[in-house]
């Protein structure tokens, strides 16, 4: 079948997409260990060869992968984990089916890759059962607490006591102590709920999540000499772990990304700024002095 340039340039991108994540699932397949999950992936890393080798029957031409996207999800996957990076992936998909859809009228064989397209993902729901997705909550529950609290408490320590040192050790104190009352709360919550999970990983999933928060939070303070400008970083900071986790979970689970990152920005941020004006009060009311 002849087809002209402007469609065979089309076709090629849609070739190169596709050989791409034939390598890209053939990587992530070789991380698993022999089960279903590396099967599958397996069996999509076929589907996804079958598809570049149609479009090779109109464009004629042998197209390479492209190597620095194929390192990105990979890497992706080892950062994050692969159902985040899958999902990810699966994401553009969704705009290659209604491109291919488009196709009908021009090319034979568009609606068996659309059928293929929406298989992957129905296999894919089987696929994603995977350990920091399944503590997810505990996660959440570790993060939330931190941002509500350790960000309240560096708000009015700053003003309260205005001096750098000071407030980077009575915050690392209190933080770390909290996330060790909240990892032992989770381990017990965890215990009594029998929901299947282990008591002992999300107590650590839980405490982890709060601890590495502190840290962030705190960090600007060790950093920097100015507390004013140090609880504005702080902020920044705190803003930047919402959007990334939510980001995350939004794409790995198909959840809404505004909505909890707005709900978890607010709730920060307002307790952020009554602690500020409780230490404003404190600093008033008892005279510190530092």
């Amino acid at each position: 079948m002849d087809i002209s340039e402007s469609l065979k340039k089309q076709l090629l991108v849609y070739q190169q997409n596709e050989i791409t994540e034939h390598h890209i699932y053939r990587k992530l397949a070789g991380t698993q260990k022999a089960g279903q999950n590396r099967e599958i992936l397996l069996n999509i890393a076929e589907d996804e060869y079958k598809h570049a080798e149609q479009w090779k029957a109109y464009t004629r031409q042998n197209v390479k992968p492209n190597r620095s996207r194929v390192l990105f999800y990979v890497m992706i996957a080892k950062l994050l984990g692969i159902t985040f990076s899958i999902k990810l992936m699966e994401r553009g998909e969704e705009n290659a089916q209604k491109n291919y859809a488009s196709l009908r009228d021009k090319v034979d064989g568009v609606d068996a890759i659309i059928e293929d397209e929406n298989d992957h993902e129905d296999e894919l729901i089987e696929l994603l059962d995977e350990e920091r997705l399944y503590y997810a909550g505990s996660m959440v529950l570790g993060l939330n607490d931190a941002l509500v609290e350790l960000t309240g408490a560096l708000a009015g320590l700053t003003l309260a006591l205005q001096n750098t040192v000071l407030i980077a050790l009575t915050g690392s104190i209190t933080g770390i102590a909290a996330a060790l009352s909240m990892g032992a709360s989770e381990y017990l919550s965890t215990k009594s709920e029998a929901n299947g999970k282990n008591p002992l990983r999300a107590s650590l999933y839980t405490g982890t999540a709060y601890l590495l928060t502190v840290v962030l939070l705190i960090l600007p303070y060790l950093i920097f000499s100015n507390y004013y400008m140090c609880l504005a970083f702080t902020l920044v900071i705190a803003v930047l772990i919402i959007a990334f986790f939510n980001y995350y979970i939004s794409v790995a689970k198909d959840e809404s990304f505004k909505h909890r990152f707005w709900e978890m920005a607010i709730l920060s941020l307002s307790v952020a700024a009554f602690s500020f004006f409780v230490g404003f009060l404190v600093r008033r009311v008892f005279g510190v002095e530092t």
